[in-house]
């Protein structure tokens, strides 16, 4: 084994056996902000064999303050996340097998992340990401971590079929994550337990010490010195449409689901790229220089500077358009840019 585990294997729970399961595991993490950036370094160097990474956005300064693989280069050239992240993992670990999406995660996507993972990690921050998640969970039998944090609390739970409810039957006693890092802020450290309870459920999975796992919710708050753990073994909606005896998986299955939605906490409209009308990379540039727009050009998007907004074209025709806060005021300006 690499030397570089010696003392990781030195820990006996673990040993030489849980490292090589470590090396042979397939992890896939959903989210690279905060809580997704902490826990893709901490897998990838505890000797995680491959790591699947899904972010559908950039690198800005203000992301710098708790998302420990990015720096104030990566924020002035707007790097995708993923790509940034890449670049750091890799260079901390060559061999580590790492494929990365920019884009915005759908149900087709789930499924084929699910359909070659041996655990899904939540580094999401809206329910409705995780109840994809969660069904993909249940359908395809594989455990998923959930994690959220806020202020200084967060709150961690591993999921896995068949052995605990699901997140779908769960959701009305979580403990309360309804305020953002937009409304109350967060501190790091919020995100660094947090991001360290969960990678270190996914250690106890992947390595086999499964009877290690959390059987209870935690949920802790740094500034006040509180934690609570909450028992959820009895708690079961025997009419699940996820876990239940005629599941149908919904969140797989939503039809005529808006390209429009307003992105949590970011001050911004996301418009999903329109399979009849694609718009490119060169058609936005050309739209800014008809309406002499700012335009800047990177590999992965074309940034417009028009109407006093900022629009973010990605090169799968996915936009983002800042400083709108509806999806009416979002589709206005889409079509005033874009026709």
């Amino acid at each position: 084994m690499d030397e570089r585990y010696s003392r990781q294997v030195l820990f006996k729970p673990l040993g030489q056996t849980g490292q090589h399961k470590l090396k042979s595991s397939t992890v896939t993490i959903v989210g690279c902000g905060a809580l997704g950036s902490a826990i893709a370094e901490t897998l990838t160097r505890a000797g995680i064999g491959t790591i699947h990474l899904v972010d559908r956005d950039y690198v800005e300064l203000s992301n710098l303050q708790r998302q420990q693989l990015f720096t104030e280069t990566d924020a002035q050239q707007m790097l995708p996340k993923v790509a940034a992240a890449e670049q750091r993992l890799k260079a901390i670990r060559s061999d580590l097998q790492l494929f990365t999406y920019l884009e915005h995660l759908d149900a087709a996507g789930m499924e084929k992340l699910a359909a070659v993972s041996d655990l899904i990690l939540d580094a999401t921050d809206n329910f409705e990401t995780r109840l994809l998640i969660n069904d993909a969970s249940v359908k395809f039998g594989v455990p998923w971590i959930y994690g959220a944090c806020v202020g200084s609390s967060g709150v961690v739970f591993p999921f896995i079929p068949g052995e605990s409810s699901c997140f779908r039957c769960l959701l009305p006693v979580l403990p309360a994550i309804n305020e953002t890092c937009d409304t109350v802020g967060i501190i790091s450290p919020a995100v660094q337990v947090t991001a360290a309870l969960q990678c270190t459920e996914a250690l106890k999975w992947l390595s086999g010490s499964r009877e290690a796992m959390r059987k209870k919710i935690h949920h802790f708050n740094l500034w006040d010195n509180s934690q609570l753990d909450i028992g959820v073994s009895r708690i079961k909606d025997p009419s699940c449409k996820t876990c239940g005896p005629a599941a149908v998986f919904p969140s797989l299955n939503e039809t005529g689901a808006s390209s429009y939605a307003v992105l949590c906490g970011r001050d911004a409209v996301q418009i999903l790229p329109d399979p009849n009308r694609p718009i490119t990379l060169d058609d936005a540039e050309k739209v800014g220089a008809r309406l002499e727009a700012g335009v800047k050009r990177t590999p992965y998007f074309v940034e417009l500077k028009v109407f006093n907004h900022r629009m973010v074209l990605f090169g799968n025709g996915r936009l983002l358009i800042h400083g709108v806060h509806n999806v009416a005021a979002g589709r206005k300006l889409y079509h005033q840019v874009f026709g």
